[in-house]
């Protein structure tokens, strides 16, 4: 069975130091925490674009919610990503619904979840490496607003001073 590749294909709006309001420019403090299978009844298949239950039922897959601290039952976003030999691989990004366009609601949630996983990759030892495959008009955005490197095709990998600055913009509060 051939696997469908999966392209990243999410704005980095805005890199905050958590998530911010969009109107009032209010930061809420976030946490990433695991995704576990009886969060599934908040992820209703209409909020989201990706099946994002069948991405938990995958055992090779880790699968992270971003939330604001104190109301874990609101989803801004979600993450997946496998942890390789040497690295960190993404395979889906999402910001939840209201968190999308231009009447989004709160700015910041992609680049709060990719640096979640560049810690990830520190965490492991990986040195912050980590990669995913781009949509090709993505490209010179993600070089651009998360300091990725393009490397081959549509892959695109975060080395360590990239991934630093990331982790330090959200996680050294």
């Amino acid at each position: 069975m051939k696997v469908k590749k999966q392209y990243i294909d999410v704005e980095i709006d805005k890199l905050t130091n958590s998530i911010e309001d969009r109107i009032t420019g209010d930061v809420f403090n976030t946490e990433v925490v695991r995704l576990q299978a009886g969060d599934k009844r908040q992820i209703k298949k209409a909020d989201w674009s990706f099946d994002w239950q069948k991405e938990l039922l995958n055992a090779n897959r880790e699968v992270y919610k971003l939330v604001i601290v104190d109301n874990e039952s609101m989803i801004q976003g979600l993450i997946s990503f496998t942890k390789m030999t040497d690295h960190i691989f993404m395979h889906l990004i999402e910001s939840a619904s209201f968190n999308k366009g231009k009447g989004k609601v709160y700015l910041g949630v992609p680049a709060n979840l990719v640096a979640f996983v560049c810690k990830i990759s520190f965490d492991m030892g990986f040195d912050g490496y980590m990669a995913f495959d781009a949509k090709t008009k993505l490209i010179q955005h993600y070089q651009e607003s998360l300091g990725a490197t393009y490397f081959r095709g549509t892959r695109m990998i975060v080395e360590t001073r990239a991934a630093i600055n990331l982790i330090n913009r959200y996680f050294n509060k």
